[in-house]
């Protein structure tokens, strides 16, 4: 079964627990939150990672990714010129159907994605949770500052959602682990590009910053 979503093109990939605020200030967005905020809670837009094209102005998304993430408003500011500040929680993956660009702001039938662990899937936690913490070490030993992670998760899903959102990756990336199947499959990519990354920050002496480097990831 579909449901109908309107959808805030980004770019960048939203996992859920993720918090992410916005500054909502064009137009059509402005809109997009007025409509939503005038209907029932929850209150929930989509947001999917802009592949071709950029986030500001009409039609700048040219091509928008497969697979996206409900954004859940928890805290809206409403500024007087009709601005917004808001933040919101990542929330459940789907796939888009189709889109609707008959309004100001786009649409899109989305089909929910199951969340499933996956064969192997608590197998996998321990090497991707050892991998993650030399991860954390190296980028600290680098000068960065990171999120305590004293206490990373032990349920599959969860750790691979807060390691997938923390990572210091390339969009393609992040788009390829939000869309793993399950889990397990994202755990194992996971392992993957964090010994590849490890290898790197062993290799070069400075890092990029991230969304990781703020503590803005929330694991559920």
């Amino acid at each position: 079964m579909t449901e109908r979503l309107p959808i805030f093109p980004l770019g960048a990939v939203l996992f859920p627990g993720l918090v992410l605020p916005l500054h909502v200030f064009e137009e059509r967005y402005r809109l997009l939150m007025s409509d939503l905020l005038a209907g029932e809670e929850p209150h929930r837009f989509g947001v999917v990672s802009i592949e071709l094209g950029h986030e500001v102005g009409p039609g700048a998304a040219r091509r928008l990714a497969a697979v996206g993430c409900t954004a859940e408003v928890r805290d809206v500011q409403e500024h007087e010129d009709g601005r917004y500040e808001i933040v919101t929680t990542g929330g459940t993956r789907f796939r888009v159907e189709d889109v609707d660009d008959s309004l100001a702001y786009l649409r899109a039938d989305v089909t929910m994605l199951p969340e499933e662990d996956g064969p192997g899937a608590q197998n996998a936690v321990e090497p991707v949770t050892g991998q993650f913490r030399r991860y954390c070490e190296r980028l600290v030993a680098h000068g960065a500052e990171v999120t305590d992670l004293a206490d990373l998760p032990e349920e599959p899903q969860s750790l691979s959602y807060l390691v997938a959102a923390s990572l210091v990756l390339d969009r393609s990336d992040k788009q390829r682990l939000l869309q793993a199947e399950h889990a397990a499959a994202r755990l194992r990519l996971e392992y993957e590009l964090l010994r590849r990354e490890n290898l790197l920050l062993e290799t070069f002496p400075t890092v990029p910053a991230s969304e990781f480097l703020g503590g803005g990831v929330s694991p559920n």
